[in-house]
């Protein structure tokens, strides 16, 4: 047998009930918990008095949990679901950027899966109801929730349709609708995903002040706020420049737009955060046929939120071209949601520029932005490497030049 259809398999016979694990299998586990899964899989039958299959999901799961959720990785005895659970539920960042948006006395999460967001939503409330379809993750999130001293939380196996209408008026309302149809591939629109919201939504509506969506970050907001009529505002979560989320906030009354959009995007050393409303994307924004002195490219949240005219507006800054998404200043702004460069030098996309523009330089990082060539293309072209202190954006300007801009990070030029 092939060992990813074997570590398939191995998965497939754990989503009805929750791990046991003997001594000897915790032992295993915790000295092989940096060896290759693959690899462990293989030599099963080494290992005569361990449950290889749970122990190769328990290293998995907290190898990937070492990225994902750092804290819960440092806890000893932490369970951990099969892959795919792993792979879907949220991290720790995102996790706790929820838990900031959200309090009161009770609040209920339809889609309880692992368990993360619940677990760091529920600090904030009284009393929290889990709810989830599949028993082993209600054993394991049992499990997890007792071991990390959340004891408030009641947990019911259930699934979220059938159970809604029973529940307590809560303060608040989470639900992750899973992103996947029935044969496994992913879905994007909210009336795909299980459960489905917007046929939900009055009932939902009805049994809380406040609810949080999660949805996929491909969703086209527009859409969302046509299939919703209870949207407040949407929360775009990226971190390190990586959208990873979109929240919908619901409250009480019908509106056609939401009242706020928050751009967020979490990096190691902070965060960086653009609120703006879609009606603001309307303003008119300043172009430029000129590259000033800085150059700037907005974070991953605010593209996905096509803010870029609300952003040029509030920061009064020019915009290089209406689709290159880059803008401009003389002046540096130290507090720009995105990139910040020092510009060296501009060249026409012409032979004899480029190459007074590349000299010294051996190796770039290169983006490109509207402009008629890939980075792969322009890098065989350019013949130098990737990498390197040096940037090169290649862009159009508003009067339809094609130029590549030469530029630094600030810090590297001792500003």
């Amino acid at each position: 047998m092939e060992i990813k259809h074997y570590l398939c398999s191995m998965e497939q016979t754990h989503t009805t009930q929750a791990p046991r694990l003997g001594q000897e299998t915790k032992e295993f586990i915790a000295a092989h918990r940096n060896d290759d899964v693959r690899t462990l899989a293989l030599q099963a039958s080494r290992y005569s008095g361990v449950d290889i299959r749970e122990a190769v999901t328990q290293i998995q799961g907290w190898q990937l949990a070492k990225e994902k959720l750092p804290a819960w990785a440092a806890t000893d005895g932490i369970i951990y679901p099969v892959r795919l659970s792993m792979e879907q539920c949220s991290s720790e960042a995102t996790a706790r950027y929820k838990a900031l948006l959200a309090q009161g006395t009770l609040m209920a999460d339809l889609t309880g899966g692992f368990g993360i967001d619940c677990s760091y939503m529920a600090r904030n409330f009284s009393r929290a109801i889990y709810i989830e379809r599949n028993s082993a993750l209600c054993d394991i999130a049992r499990h997890n929730f007792a071991l990390l001293g959340i004891g408030h939380i009641e947990i019911k196996n259930s699934v979220c349709e059938d159970i809604l209408d029973t529940l307590p008026h809560c303060d608040w309302i989470y639900a992750d609708p899973a992103r996947r149809d029935n044969v496994g591939g992913k879905v994007v629109a909210l009336s795909d995903c299980e459960p489905d919201i917007p046929q939900l939504e009055a009932r939902l509506m009805s049994r809380c002040n406040a609810a949080m969506i999660k949805c996929s970050p491909m969703l086209d907001i527009t859409a969302a706020c046509r299939n919703l009529r209870h949207i407040k505002e949407v929360h775009i979560i990226a971190v390190n420049n990586e959208c990873k989320e979109l929240l919908l906030i619901l409250g009480h009354g019908t509106q056609s737009t939401p009242t706020a959009l928050h751009c967020i995007n979490i990096l190691k050393e902070g965060q960086q955060q653009f609120i703006t409303t879609i009606e603001a994307q309307q303003r008119p924004v300043a172009y430029t046929d000129r590259v000033k002195k800085y150059l700037y490219e907005p974070n991953a949240a605010i593209q996905k939120g096509g803010c870029n005219a609300a952003l040029a507006h509030t920061m009064s800054i020019e915009k290089l071209h209406p689709n290159s998404q880059l803008f401009t200043s003389e002046s540096l702004l130290s507090d720009f949601p995105g990139r910040t460069f020092i510009v060296e030098r501009v060249s026409p996309f012409s032979k004899k520029e480029i190459k007074s523009l590349l000299d010294g330089i051996k190796q770039a990082n290169i983006t490109v932005r509207n402009f008629p060539d890939t980075v792969q293309g322009l890098r065989k072209r350019l013949k130098i490497a990737e990498g390197g202190d040096t940037y090169i954006f290649a862009t159009t300007l508003n009067n339809g030049d094609k130029v590549l801009v030469r530029c630094r990070k600030p810090h590297q030029l001792g500003t």
